[in-house]
C-alpha cells in the first residue's frame, strides 16, 4: 500500500490532511465531500488513508490498466498468479484499542472495520474477503458473514467437526489485494488473482495458525467460533441501515503491526464502497452478455450505489440482443435491480450520453421488460420480505434495419 501511495502522490492524487482529526464522524465527512486519496496526518493521532480507490482513475492505477480496458482485460483475467510462501509472522498481544477504528454515522452500533480483508484456511483451501467487523473490545469483534458465500460455509464445516476456523485480517493492502478480495473467484483463488493483478506474483506469510497474509500495514490473527453477538445498525452501500443480526465474533490471539503504521478505512456507501462492490461483478456481467451478443463494456453506475444499476454496451448483430443482454446481465448478478442496453455510439460512463439513448431510442410499448418475483438484494430497501423484487430492463438500443432515422449529426 505504501508504495501504491507514493506512486499516486507523485501523480497529484492524494490530498493531505495536516489538521489533528475526530475518528468519530468527523474523518467520514471529510471522505464523504472528495473522492481523492485521503492521508490523513492525525486521525486521533494516527496515520491513515481513506479513499484508495474511489474513483475509476485510482483504481486504473492499482490495477495496472487503462480506465477504458478495465472490464475487457478482468473478463480475461485466468487466476494464476504466482504465491509466493515467505517466513512467518511474528505476534504480540492484540490490543484494537491502538488503531483509530472510526465510528462513521450516528446511527452505527459502534466503532467500524470496514477495509480489513479477512483471510480464512480450512482443508488447505484459503478464502479472502472483507468484512464489516464491529469492534467489541480489545481482542473481539462481531462480524457481518454473509449465508452462502464462502467464509460463513467454511465456518459451518469447521463447527460441525467440533472446532473453530482459523483467520487472519489484514489492513492496509495493495489495493490489487483489496479488489481480488471483493470479487466472486473460483473457490481459493484470491490469491493468485492478486498476484495476476499486480503483474504475476505476490509474497505471503505465514500466521501462527497456518493462514497466508499478504504484506499489511496491520496483521491480525485470530479464531471464529460458536460465539455470536449483535451485529448493527450499519449503514451500507446504499446509504440506508442493514438489518441488525447475530452474527459470529472473532477472537484475535495476535497482532502485528508497522512501527509506524497507516491505518485504512472505506467509507461505507461512499465512492470507494461502490467502486469496490460493483466493478468486481462488471466483468461477470461481461462474460455472461458476451455468450447472447458482443458486448463492448459494462458499467455499474454510482448513482445505483455501484451495484444495483448496470448500463451494458454492446454490438447487435440480430434483433433481439438487447432483451437476450438484459436477460444474461440479471442471470449473472441476481442482485442487479435496473438493467439499460446501448448502442456502440453511447458512452455507459456517461450518464447523459445514457439518459439520451433513453430519451431517442425507447418505447414504453415494446422497449421495456419487467420481471416481477425475482430475487433481488437484502440490501435494497424496496425488496420485499419474501426476498423477491421487481427488475426492469430497457433496451435502449435502435431497432435493426431503422439506423439511419437515428443518425446523429457530428462532425467525424
Amino acid at each position: 500500500m505504501r508504495e501504491f501511495l507514493k506512486e499516486m502522490e507523485a501523480k497529484g492524487l492524494v490530498e493531505e490532511v495536516p489538521q489533528r482529526v475526530s475518528t468519530e464522524y468527523e474523518a467520514a465527512k471529510i471522505a464523504a465531500g472528495d473522492d481523492r486519496i485521503l492521508r490523513f496526518r492525525d486521525l486521533d493521532g494516527k496515520e491513515a488513508v481513506m479513499n484508495l480507490t474511489a474513483t475509476r482513475r485510482t483504481l486504473s492505477h492499482a490495477l495496472r490498466m487503462p480506465e477504458e480496458e478495465i472490464v475487457p482485460r478482468l473478463a480475461a483475467a485466468c487466476f494464476k498468479g504466482d504465491v509466493k510462501v515467505g517466513g512467518k509472522v511474528r505476534m504480540e498481544e492484540p490490543d484494537l484499542s491502538l488503531l483509530p477504528v472510526m465510528k462513521f454515522y450516528p446511527g452505527d452500533a459502534g466503532r467500524y472495520i470496514t477495509a480489513g480483508i479477512v483471510f480464512a484456511r480450512l482443508d488447505g483451501v484459503e478464502n479472502a474477503s472483507i468484512h464489516r467487523m464491529l469492534v467489541l473490545d480489545k481482542r473481539r469483534v462481531v462480524a457481518r458473514l454473509v449465508e452462502g458465500r464462502h467464509t460463513h460455509g467454511m465456518l459451518m464445516a469447521a463447527l460441525e467437526r467440533g472446532g473453530k476456523l482459523p483467520v487472519a485480517v489484514a489492513i492496509g493492502v495493495h489495493p490489487a489485494v483489496t479488489f481480488a478480495s471483493t470479487t466472486r473467484v473460483p473457490p481459493g483463488m484470491e490469491l493468485p488473482y492478486a498476484a495476476e493483478l499486480m503483474g504475476g506474483g505476490i509474497r505471503v506469510a505465514r500466521c501462527g495458525n497456518g493462514v497466508l497474509v499478504p504484506e499489511a500495514e496491520i496483521i491480525l490473527e485470530g479464531f471464529i467460533g460458536g460465539e455470536r453477538a449483535r451485529e448493527g445498525p450499519f449503514a451500507d452501500i446504499t446509504g440506508t441501515y442493514d438489518d441488525v443480526r447475530q452474527e459470529p465474533v472473532i477472537e484475535f490471539t495476535g497482532m502485528k503491526a508497522r512501527e509506524d503504521f497507516i491505518y485504512a478505512s472505506i467509507l461505507p456507501g461512499g465512492d470507494e464502497h461502490k467502486m469496490l462492490m460493483g466493478v468486481p461483478y462488471e466483468p461477470i456481467i461481461y462474460r455472461a452478455v458476451s455468450a447472447v451478443t458482443k458486448v463492448r463494456n459494462v458499467h455499474l453506475t454510482r448513482g445505483g450505489c455501484g451495484y444495483l444499476h448496470a448500463v451494458i454496451q454492446v454490438r447487435k448483430t440480430t434483433q433481439g440482443d438487447g432483451k437476450n443482454a438484459i436477460l444474461a446481465a440479471f442471470a449473472a448478478h441476481t442482485s442487479l435491480k435496473h438493467v439499460v442496453v446501448v448502442d456502440e455510439d453511447i458512452d455507459p460512463f456517461d450518464i447523459h450520453d445514457v439518459e439520451y439513448a433513453v430519451a431517442t431510442r425507447v418505447r414504453g410499448d415494446r422497449s421495456v421488460l419487467v420481471i416481477t418475483g425475482a430475487r433481488g438484494s437484502s440490501l435494497d430497501p424496496c425488496q420485499l420480505d419474501d426476498g423477491t423484487n421487481v427488475k426492469v430492463g430497457v433496451d435502449a438500443t435502435i431497432a435493426m434495419g431503422e439506423e439511419e432515422r437515428f443518425r446523429r449529426a457530428g462532425w467525424s
